[in-house]
């Protein structure tokens, strides 16, 4: 198990639940490949440097993850199909 930051930002209209609903996702799928999320900060909305999808604004949300290498591919692949996560970057912590 290695330790990552997952940096998602999410679109800005969303409401409460249905941000927390992709919170909920991406957790249950880092879960589902044998991982664990270790911290989960919510930074809020923030403006974007740049437009992405015609938005300005993003939800700014860095989860701490313990994941298997091999399952990262996995986890971006389910977050690419998700429409509602603008961007995402996995790095790898210390």
């Amino acid at each position: 198990m290695r330790k990552y930051e997952l940096m998602c930002v999410i679109q800005p209209d969303l409401d409460e639940t249905a941000f927390n609903g992709v919170i909920d996702r991406v957790k249950g799928w880092i879960a589902e490949l044998g991982g664990s999320v270790d911290k989960v900060d919510v930074w809020g909305r923030r403006r974007m440097s740049y437009s992405i999808r015609k938005h300005r604004e993003g939800q700014y949300v860095l989860l701490n993850v313990s994941l298997n290498p091999a399952a990262v591919t996995a986890v971006e692949r389910n977050i690419r199909f998700q429409e509602s996560v603008l961007r995402h970057m996995f790095s790898v912590v210390g």
